[in-house]
C-alpha cells in the first residue's frame, strides 16, 4: 500500500499545528513548528499574509485530519462515506470511526509514541484483540474488546520501557500498564478528540 515517506515535521508546518507525528520530539523545543511556524517553501512567510478562501479552509482541514491519522485520500473518503450511511452527525461519526482504528487505539493506550509507530507495531503482529493476533491497522475495535501486546513481545525493549509506567488514556479506554493490556469501555464521543478539528468543514468539502 502507498504511504507518505516525506518529512513529518514539514507536514505539521504545512497544516499550521502539531499533529504529533514524531512522538516525544513534538513536546520539546526541537519541534519544528515551534522553531519555524511558517509554511514550508520559499514563499512560506508570504502565504501567512493571504486570506484563505472558503475552499482552502475546507481543504486544509481535511488534509490536517487525514495526515494526523496517517491515511491516504481514498481511505479517508471511505470513512466519510461510511459515516454518511450511519445515524448521527456525519462529522462526529467519521471521527469516531477514525478513533476506533486499531493503530489509533494502540497509540491512545500508550503502547507507542506515535500513530506511525503503532501502525508498524500492529503490522508486525505484536497486538492481539480478544486473544487473537490482528495485524490490520484499520481494524475497527468494539466496546468490550481487549487489546494486548503479545506475550512474546512484552519483554522486548520497545515495550519493556513502558511496562508499569503511568499512562493517561481517554475515558473510553482503560489500560493496565503492568500487563500491557487495554479495554474499550465505550465508544469515543466528540469530546474525546484532542486535535483541534472543525469537522463541519470536511463535510462541506465532500458535499460540494
Amino acid at each position: 500500500m502507498a504511504k507518505y515517506t516525506g518529512a513529518n515535521c514539514k507536514v505539521c508546518r504545512r497544516e499550521g499545528c502539531k499533529l504529533f507525528l514524531k512522538g516525544d520530539r513534538c513536546v520539546t523545543g526541537k519541534c519544528s513548528i515551534e522553531r519555524r511556524p511558517t509554511v514550508p517553501g520559499q514563499h512560506g512567510e508570504a502565504s501567512l499574509r493571504k486570506k484563505p478562501t472558503g475552499y482552502a479552509l475546507q481543504l486544509r482541514e481535511k488534509q490536517k485530519v487525514k495526515r494526523a491519522y496517517g491515511l491516504l485520500e481514498k481511505q479517508f473518503k471511505t470513512y466519510y462515506l461510511e459515516a454518511k450511511r450511519q445515524k448521527g452527525a456525519t462529522g462526529e461519526v467519521m471521527l469516531s470511526l477514525l478513533e476506533r482504528r486499531l493503530d489509533n487505539v494502540v497509540y491512545r493506550l500508550g503502547f507507542g509514541v506515535s500513530r506511525t509507530q503503532c501502525r508498524q507495531i500492529v503490522n508486525h503482529g505484536h497486538i492481539t484483540v480478544n486473544g487473537k493476533c490482528v495485524d490490520v491497522p484499520s481494524y475497527q475495535v468494539k466496546v468490550g474488546d481487549v487489546i494486548a501486546v503479545k506475550e512474546n513481545a512484552i519483554d522486548s525493549k520497545q515495550f519493556k520501557d513502558i511496562k508499569g509506567s503511568k499512562i493517561i488514556t481517554p475515558k473510553w479506554l482503560e489500560v493496565d500498564s503492568n500487563a500491557l493490556t487495554g479495554k474499550v469501555i465505550a465508544n469515543p464521543d466528540r469530546s474525546d478528540i484532542d486535535l483541534n478539528i472543525s469537522e463541519h468543514l470536511i463535510i462541506e468539502l465532500y458535499s460540494r
